[in-house]
């Protein structure tokens, strides 16, 4: 019983992320319009630049001063947090020429995971997920990046929280990261997005663990309701990873001149773990779906038992009842009622019928 408080605090993920929605009727393609939860923060702007000699961070308050800093040598990630201001994100795209039908792709929250090549950007829509410890809560977060000569862009729904090690990484040390061009610092940002969905896994598994353990000592109803959370955190994160792996494909095998054939080793090391996680996702899913069953079959044997046992308690008492209902009858000659040592008799022939169902309920092992 340990394990149902536990199972309990399985939360629902938010559905919104995966109902795709579409901008209002009657909009044109291309027009930007956010969707997704209201928010009314004020969008940031912070730059990371670095090269071989130098590494520097800025937080940047305008369009404009994005613009100048542009201008100076070094590979620059640029971390815009907030896609829900489309003023700012149209300007944003007209800045760096980012095609509309991308930017209309930033401000949909419940975009699906792409990678579209265009003529001097790559453009890739992300699911970074995150498991709360203390809620159980999973929390699921757009990631769209725009990789062009010498700059990674990334859009955050809210502060790039999760990238705070790789952006410190980058400040503190002058290793690896700052030797490579933009397609290295796109896969440590891949890379990372893909690693979170490892503790998501871990997570479900554990509580496939715990909830099989209390369907077989205690078959309750948290159990199924614990079953369809599970379930339907492994459909969504399906929905997730599935479109992932193939823009991490599309990425190891692409032609384009930005991603450099020295980094495509790179990506096709995140593609195996692509691969590792929809296995995983498989094979959760398989047990996942077993355990209904495992369910329905420790609710039937429970319920057997109990009517095994109601069954045994009747069969004692068929007999007894029936010779009761014969003498209570209210006839005025019954021929035994006369004797002296009648009611003795009846209770010799009750104990009797008794001890001999007792052992002919073993003989047949029923009990």
């Amino acid at each position: 019983m340990k394990h149902t408080a536990s199972l309990g605090k399985i939360k629902k993920i938010d559905l919104h992320k995966f109902v795709p929605r579409m901008a209002q009727k009657g909009t044109s393609p291309g027009t930007v319009e956010y969707i997704g939860k209201p928010r009314q923060e004020t969008i940031g702007i912070n730059v990371v630049a670095y090269d071989d000699t130098r590494v520097e961070e800025k937080q940047l308050s305008s369009l404009a001063e994005l613009k100048k800093e542009m201008n100076s040598s070094g590979l620059k990630w640029i971390q815009i947090s907030g896609v829900h201001n489309t003023d700012f994100l149209n300007q944003l795209g007209e800045q760096f020429r980012i095609n509309s039908l991308d930017v209309e792709a930033i401000a949909n929250t419940t975009q699906r995971p792409i990678m579209i090549e265009r003529d001097d950007y790559i453009f890739i829509v992300l699911k970074a997920v995150q498991l709360e410890t203390d809620t159980n809560e999973v929390v699921i977060e757009q990631v769209s990046m725009v990789l062009g000569d010498r700059y990674v862009i990334s859009f955050h729904e809210t502060t790039p929280v999760l990238f705070e090690p790789l952006r410190n990484r980058i400040l503190a040390t002058k290793d690896r990261i700052n030797r490579f061009t933009s397609d290295y610092l796109l896969f440590t940002i891949c890379d990372i997005i893909i690693d979170l969905y490892f503790p998501l896994l871990e997570n479900i598994g554990e509580t496939i663990e715990n909830t099989e353990d209390e369907l077989i000592l205690s078959p309750v109803n948290i159990n199924q309701e614990a079953i369809y959370k599970l379930k339907r955190r492994l459909v969504y994160a399906k929905k997730m990873i599935w479109p992932t792996r193939e823009v991490i494909s599309a990425l190891q095998v692409t032609e384009c001149d930005l991603i450099k054939k020295e980094t495509k080793i790179y990506f096709r090391d995140i593609y195996d773990h692509t691969v590792q996680i929809i296995e995983s996702l498989e094979s959760l899913h398989e047990i996942t779906s077993g355990m209904m069953d495992l369910y329905m079959s420790s609710v039937s044997n429970r319920m057997n038992e109990i009517m095994k046992v109601l069954t045994v308690f009747s069969a004692f008492f068929i007999p007894i009842t029936f010779l009761a209902g014969v003498y209570g009858m209210n006839f005025k000659i019954i021929p035994e009622t006369g004797w002296t040592y009648g009611y003795l008799g009846f209770w010799i022939v009750v104990v009797a019928i008794s001890v001999g169902m007792i052992f002919y309920f073993r003989k047949k092992k029923w009990f």
